[in-house]
């Protein structure tokens, strides 16, 4: 057996301290391969911190934790420029944004001012401040979290933000055997402390150039557009996915593919990655609301009706 490849270095690293979790983790990899931002929606303490530090420690990437508050403004993220009374000038001070992997931690606290100020970096890797555009890391990740049983004092995501997240994930609780090994592991103290990276920035851009080459068959384009087409018919869909959820899709498909030792996707793929690229781009109908139906439960339903595309 020859050495192995970044991705799995990197999933058995991050194993040491998040126990359970392994699908969990290689859809956030995923996500990370395919060059976008993770909404992690989930109950305190179930490793969401934890999980971002060690991807950036496995990788050698710089990380900055920044905890959503209602008075949090959109400087206090971006950074702000100073005046130099040695220089006479206005000298700008980088904010935390300016990091590899950002974590936004309970980012429903902070006022849509402030949410917004991460929608240009999200999408174009840089930020404006007083009119001067400045480059973010080409690295640049965003790892954002939100409790979602605590909803007093918040300010729900926009749609137009939640479209901007790649995949929505929650973690959840631990099985009884992971929990043990969780009391086990930081007995004395927390495995990260000993972490080492296990990889270099420079390969990671490397392994993101080879997953950009999977191949996509025409018949899996369609297979996905499909997909998103019939959330935008469904009757107990009031509004369905954006084109911008077609190419995460397809993008999330093939980093699924090159992880799982592929250079190609498969429609299998596409079916294990959708929950994640769809449902927080879907609203329900008021009548589906009124009968409970979950977003869960009507995105299987469409991947159960839509038939995979046949080679002609």
């Amino acid at each position: 057996m020859g050495e192995k490849l970044l991705h799995q270095r990197i999933l058995e690293n991050v194993q040491k301290v998040i126990k359970g979790k392994n699908e969990e983790t290689k859809i956030v990899l995923a996500a990370m391969y395919a060059g976008g931002h993770v909404l992690l929606e989930d109950v305190p303490g179930v490793g969401k911190t934890i999980l971002a530090r060690s991807l950036a420690i496995s990788l050698g990437l710089s990380f900055k934790r920044v905890q959503f508050t209602p008075d949090l403004l959109p400087t206090d993220l971006t950074g702000l420029s100073v005046y130099d009374r040695k220089t006479e000038t206005f000298v700008f001070r980088e904010g935390p944004i300016f990091t590899d992997i950002l974590l936004a931690d309970e980012i429903n606290r902070a006022t849509p001012r402030t949410q917004s100020a991460l929608l240009e970096a999200m999408a174009e890797r840089q930020v404006t401040v007083d009119g001067v555009t400045h480059k973010l890391s080409d690295n640049f990740f965003v790892i954002a979290t939100q409790n979602p049983i605590e909803y007093e004092g918040t300010f729900p995501l926009p749609e137009a933000q939640l479209d901007r997240f790649t995949i929505r994930i929650s973690l959840g609780y631990p099985d009884k055997e992971s929990e043990i090994e969780v009391l086990e592991s930081q007995r004395i103290r927390h495995p990260i402390e000993d972490l080492k990276p296990v990889g270099t920035p420079e390969e990671f851009s490397q392994e993101k150039q080879k997953v950009r080459e999977v191949k996509v068959s025409q018949e899996v384009k369609e297979y996905i557009v499909n997909i998103v087409d019939a959330t935008r018919h469904h009757e107990s869909l009031k509004y369905g996915s954006s084109p911008r959820g077609s190419l995460a899709l397809m993008h999330v498909s093939m980093a699924w593919a090159y992880i799982n030792g592929r250079d190609f996707v498969l429609p299998d793929d596409v079916k294990k990655v959708a929950p994640y690229v769809l449902i927080h781009r879907i609203i329900q109908s008021t009548e589906s609301k009124i009968l409970r139906e979950s977003k869960e439960d009507i995105l299987n339903d469409i991947l159960e009706k839509v038939p995979v595309v046949a080679k002609e």
